[in-house]
């Protein structure tokens, strides 16, 4: 029964507060979702919600890093092909 309860600390005390205001639309909206999608609370369904947006963007860095990546290698392959194009740094 300690075990839990210390593990329980450790849980709270590495979470933040955070205040949040929603206009009453949103607020019916969010309800009406969490409750087809059976989620239990409001912070469950905001926690999750950030983490998806989080993932979300950093998989759009990622790939745009990828893309800027392929056209690195895409004109290292025409420089050793001897195709090269005036650049305009004006």
């Amino acid at each position: 029964m300690v075990e839990i309860f210390i593990y329980y600390l450790v849980i709270l005390s590495s979470m933040e507060n955070i205040s949040l205001k929603l206009d009453t639309y949103i607020l019916r909206e969010l309800k009406r979702v969490m409750k087809r999608y059976f989620y239990s609370t409001k912070t469950e369904f905001i926690r999750e919600a950030i983490r998806d947006k989080m993932a979300e963007l950093e998989t759009k860095e990622i790939l745009a890093d990828k893309d800027l990546m392929s056209q690195i290698r895409e004109s290292e392959r025409n420089i050793k092909k001897g195709k090269t194009y005036p650049i305009n740094l004006q």
